[in-house]
């Protein structure tokens, strides 16, 4: 399954095109590597998502072409949620 298709499906990220949009950005990392929008994504692989100030690390258990809002949980384990912290500013 493509990345920006299941970051869409599991919810992670709202719409598509914001999943293309942020791994164009270079702000997903699939298994530690920066991750294009096609990317191939499979159960057991990691993720590390760049919110603005927050990163937050899953692990995929499924794959699913859709998912009912109530069962896009599943598709995925969180692993970590971190807030980066700014730098001062001089």
């Amino acid at each position: 399954m493509r990345l920006d298709k299941y970051l869409k499906v599991s919810r992670l990220i709202k719409r598509r095109t914001v999943a293309k949009d942020v791994s164009d950005q270079g702000r997903v990392l699939l298994n530690g590597r920066e991750a294009k929008p096609g990317s191939v994504v499979k159960v057991g692989d990691t993720l590390e998502i760049g919110f603005g100030q927050k990163i937050l690390t899953v692990r995929i258990e499924q794959t699913a072409d859709s998912a009912r809002k109530e069962n896009a949980e599943a598709m995925y384990t969180i692993l970590k949620e971190e807030t980066r912290k700014s730098e001062p500013l001089l």
